[in-house]
Order: structure tokens, then sequence, then C-alpha cells
């Protein structure tokens, strides 16, 4: 049995997941769908990077789950993937759902394609928190409005500090075995890290016709897809 562990994205908890865990458990599997620390039901955690890291990694030592496919959507690929490689011989597969992957030394805030600067000032007005999207902010993502609405009235602000504190990881990324989900309407092409980390014979790339929350959008289809990850 493969166990499922699943991290959304930032202003969200484990609920983002609502749509996908039953699929994964009627296909047999375990599912363990993750909120980070500072987050959702766990507001008021004080959380840099690395206690999102150890999140991950305590949630998998505490069941002592093995043949663990791990599941990181947007902020959540920096945390899950320095956590894949922290948890061994544990790990079958990490798949990065339209995320950001972690790079030694660097932080989500230092790689943000409007530049640091702009970013870190967003966060500073809000208190050291990333405020979370508007409805308006989720068009041409392939929602409904009825999806929006669930989105926005459940994300709450994100830690500012997981977001500027730099990623650590012990050895290169594209060693571990990896599947890249590239969500098309977010963006035709990965990112240039991305890219460099699917030339790695241990990567694999695939594409879904649909926007940056696919646990939304496309449960059915990203089921599906976290299924064949598991398989291979």
């Amino acid at each position: 049995m493969t166990q499922f562990v699943l991290v959304a994205g930032a202003w969200l908890g484990s609920w983002a997941w609502d749509e996908v865990v039953p699929l994964l458990r009627t296909a047999g599997h375990g599912t363990h769908p993750l909120t980070l620390s500072g987050l959702a039901e766990k507001q008021g955690v004080s959380a840099g990077q690395q206690t999102h890291v150890q999140d991950i990694v305590g949630e998998i030592e505490r069941h002592d789950l093995r043949d663990v496919v791990l599941v990181g959507h947007s902020y959540s690929g920096i945390p899950v993937g320095q956590a894949a490689e922290r948890i061994g011989d544990q790990l079958a597969r990490v798949v990065f759902v339209d995320s950001n992957v972690p790079t030694d030394g660097e932080s989500f805030v230092s790689a943000w394609w409007e530049g640091p600067a702009k970013l870190e000032a967003a966060i500073a007005a809000n208190g050291g928190f990333w405020a979370p999207l508007t409805a308006a902010d989720y068009a041409g993502q392939g929602l409904t409005d009825e999806q929006i609405t669930r989105i926005v009235s459940g994300s709450t602000p994100h830690p500012g500090a997981s977001l500027a504190e730099p990623a650590v990881l012990a050895r290169p990324l594209g060693e571990l075995p990896a599947t890249y989900i590239k969500c098309l309407l977010d963006g035709a092409e990965p990112s240039e890290d991305v890219a460099r980390l699917l030339t790695s014979k241990n990567w694999r790339l695939v594409e879904m016709d649909t926007g940056h929350w696919p646990m939304f959008s496309r449960p059915g289809e990203l089921a599906r897809i976290l299924l064949d990850a598991a398989d291979e």
C-alpha cells in the first residue's frame, strides 16, 4: 500500500485535498493530507520554512510510513523537496504539483518572479504574513465561481518567515525519483530550475490542461496522475 502525504501550497490547509483523498483511498492507498504550521487550523503557530520541513518529516515518522509518495503543491514543493531527501528509503517518489522546488541556500522570496523586494514589501505591509489572493486573482485558472469561493473563504495568511528562510539540501534534488506536474493554464513551460531538473533520468514531466490549483479544478485527473506516479 502506498502512503500519500499531501501538502498544499500557500494559504491552504489539509482541506484543499478533500476531493482527491477519497479517490486515492478507494484505490486502496493510505492518505495523509497535512496542514503546515501557521495555516488553517494551525494558525497562531510560529513557523519558518524548516518548521514546515519538520511538519512533513514528523508526520512520516509519527506514523512510521513506508512506500511514501510525497506530494507538494506550489510553495510546498520547497519544504516537500527537503523532506523527501531526509526520509531516506521510506520515500517511493516525490510529486511536485505546479510547484516551486528548493535550491540550497535560496528561499521562496529570493526566487520570486517579480523580484524579492516586491514580495518582501507585501509581507512587511501585512504584519509579517503573505495575504491570501482575492477572487479576481483566480481568473483564467480553470476554476468555477463556486471553486474560487471555496478557496478564498478557506485561505488564511501565510507566515512570511517560511517564505524568507533558505532551503537546506544535502544532495542534488535531481537524484530523487520525481514527477513534476505542469499546469498549462499557469504557464506553458516549467521554470528554468525545474527544466534543469527534468534533464535528470530520475524525473518525469506530466502536463495538465488546467490551472495552478488542480486539486480543485481537476481532482479526478490529478488523482489518476498520483496513482500512476505510485506505480513507477
